[in-house]
């Protein structure tokens, strides 16, 4: 398969988002509440209808998950224009979602030239491909607009608060990934199974066209070591990565339904030491459901 040359820019924010994890201000004073859902939503002026759809979404996870894992997380939820986005992230790219370590969630009211770039050179990938990425990802405008994908990745990121808020040791930094993709494909695939496609076509393309020789690093225990260095020296690794992350989400829930989220929640919410490869495997494998074990023991 040739090397994957076409998402540079999306895989290096990828990495970029293991190093942004504040925001400049928490006074939201120039922008609009939103008020009647359960994150605390704020918008940018003139990005109302954006922000009561994620807002909505949201609502409807967190209800979801509040039902299966008896918990919820404090959020605040930022829809921002491209005015805005510096005033209130230090994430250096307008598009991408990201959840900080004040409890909030920040996400693009509008499309951008970040999202624009992850549109692939049609001509450059297999027709297959190519197909699929215009069935799925073409707006009402006849144009490939990658909004449908991004805004998804708003449950991704919300799934960091409930592991952040929620206590769980999360044993391993791949978990830490795998686990709020796992929420993410598990919600959509039991509530709103429409958004599937948009979900699944991106990330699958990204493996399929991918040569692993030109990648650094390929197993769990090499990200393991070198997750600090992932963001600043191989985003495009780093992004791989991610998007074998969501894949094998996909499995997950395939393999063991709703069920699994309850089960990981409890093991990692109550293993409280740090096991090696074999206890982990153990436990997720005994206590969750072996494919969960197969990320680690077939990666």
């Amino acid at each position: 398969m040739p090397r994957l040359l076409l998402f540079p820019r999306y895989l290096l924010l990828s990495g970029l988002l293991l190093l942004a994890n504040c925001l400049y201000s928490q006074s939201y004073d120039s922008l609009h509440k939103l008020d009647g859902h359960q994150a605390t939503a704020y918008y940018s002026h003139g990005c109302e209808k954006k922000a009561t759809r994620m807002a909505r979404q949201l609502d409807s996870v967190m209800a979801f998950y509040t039902r299966e894992i008896r918990f919820t997380p404090t959020v605040t939820l930022l829809v921002l224009s491209p005015a805005d986005w510096p005033l209130y992230t230090n994430f250096p790219f307008y598009g991408m979602p990201h959840y900080t370590s004040n409890k909030t969630l920040v996400v693009a009211a509008e499309n951008n030239d970040y999202w624009k770039s992850m549109v692939p050179a049609l001509d450059k990938i297999p027709e297959a491909e190519a197909r699929r990425i215009r069935e799925t990802y073409t707006d009402k405008d006849g144009q490939i607009n990658m909004e449908a994908f991004f805004d998804l990745l708003a449950i991704h990121e919300l799934g960091h608060a409930y592991h952040n808020q929620g206590g769980l040791l999360m044993q391993r930094r791949w978990m830490g990934e795998l686990f709020p993709n796992i929420l993410l494909h598990t919600y959509i695939a039991e509530k709103e199974p429409a958004l599937l496609p948009a979900l699944k076509v991106f990330p699958e393309m990204v493996v399929s066209t991918t040569d692993t020789a030109t990648l650094a690093f390929t197993t769990l225990a090499e990200l393991e070591t070198n997750y600090g260095r992932m963001g600043p020296e191989f985003p495009q690794n780093y992004g791989w990565y991610q998007c074998r992350w969501h894949m094998a989400a996909g499995k997950i829930y395939e393999a063991g339904g709703i069920e699994t989220v309850r089960k990981l929640w409890l093991a990692l919410k109550t293993q409280r030491e740090k096991l090696d490869d074999a206890g982990l495997a153990g436990l997720l494998k005994t206590q969750v459901h072996p494919a969960v074990a197969d990320v680690l023991l077939r990666w």
